[in-house]
């Protein structure tokens, strides 16, 4: 059965190994330039303060490979459960094949069995290792990016660390459970997929910001959650604030799953309809004097001062979030739910293909 396994699925196994080893290379070749180039950047900056400015031109340099990385570690699991899943039973049901191994001794079981174990652990491999070589690449980008994209967030968290492994897993078993029950390829396909990103977009929204009790704490505006101030109508009609909605002060990094500007009794102030502002941002109205004082255009409207005179006034930002330090723990969690899903789609399969296959 081993040797029947190897000889059905040597040819996109081969494949799949050429296209890692490409990357693989690519990234060894190139990774340490970039954390040089990183650290020399971090080390010149560090003593006149422009670090942001340098994270700014450094990310914008590396975005696009450091996007196109994260696209593949993310659909890699989903082309395994379509290419390699799906079609694993549904060829043989539509070939008649398993009948003739049927008929040579080998149990229902141990056909299956090593069809899961040989084919999945090969899946499980190529994903793992994408996923963890590409973490390694993208350190430093990781550490440089803007809030929408830090590690934390929901796109780049799935195609980090040890959870493309799950992902890859669960996608694979997900797609011989579909062609087991429907025993036609594109229709099993069709079915992987639609289950597949169903829960792959579910797991990040409804999922994933519990696995851990979120943090909620009040933080000071300031050049990290303040993106833009703006005079609101006539002169002296109050001051515009544009919220970040993806960063926090002094914990960079972090998933912020909520942001809103709170008054000094600690109530939400309501925005103003219509107000348009930097992506990633909330408008507040702030009532601030816009005719004398720090937020007078003579003043210095949009700078340090008018946000300090806010600050004075007691608003605050309140905010919600998941720190960076959970990411570990996280990959943890979630890589293990997605193995328990594995499994029982795996009990599924032995009981559909022992009771109800023929």
């Amino acid at each position: 059965m081993i040797w029947l396994t190897w000889r059905q699925s040597r040819g996109s196994a081969a494949t799949l190994a050429a296209v890692l080893v490409v990357l693989i290379a690519v990234l060894a070749l190139t990774g340490p330039g970039l954390a040089s180039r990183y650290g020399a950047g971090i080390a010149g900056c560090t003593p006149d303060n422009t670090c942001d400015d340098f994270f700014d031109r450094f990310f914008d340099e590396y975005q696009l490979p450091f996007l196109a990385l994260t696209l593949v570690v993310l659909i890699l699991p989903a082309l395994v459960g379509l290419f390699w899943g799906a079609p694993l039973i549904t060829r043989e049901l539509e070939a008649g094949t398993y009948l003739l191994v049927w008929n040579q001794s080998v149990t229902r079981g141990r056909w299956l069995a090593v069809k899961l174990g040989l084919t999945g652990l090969v899946a499980m491999a190529a994903a793992g290792v994408c996923g963890l070589v590409v973490t390694w690449w993208s350190d430093p980008l990781d550490k440089s990016a803007v809030p929408e994209l830090a590690q934390m967030s929901p796109l780049v968290f799935s195609a980090r660390g040890i959870a493309p492994m799950g992902y890859a897993a669960f996608a694979f078993v997900l797609g011989v459970s579909a062609g087991v029950l429907v025993r036609r390829t594109l229709p099993a396909m069709a079915l992987t997929l639609v289950a597949f990103a169903t829960i792959q977009l579910a797991m990040p929204l409804l999922v994933r910001p519990h696995l851990m009790p979120p943090v909620t704490s009040t933080f000071e505006l300031g050049r990290t959650n303040v993106n833009g101030l703006v005079p609101q109508g006539q002169a002296g009609g109050g001051t515009q604030v544009f919220l970040s909605t993806s960063a926090v002060p002094g914990h960079a990094g972090a998933w912020v799953l909520s942001s809103d500007l709170v008054d000094p009794s600690g109530r939400t102030v309501v925005g103003r309809d219509g107000a348009s502002g930097p992506s990633s941002t909330i408008a507040r109205s702030v009532p601030v004097s816009t005719t004398s004082g720090p937020c007078a255009p003579s003043g210095g409207l949009g700078t340090d001062a008018c946000t300090a005179e806010i600050n004075r006034l007691g608003y605050r930002q309140q905010a919600t979030y998941q720190p960076l330090e959970r990411f570990w723990p996280f990959q943890w969690i979630e890589t293990g739910i997605y193995a328990l899903l594995t499994l029982g789609l795996t009990w599924r399969c032995f009981r559909r293909v022992r009771r109800g296959l023929s």
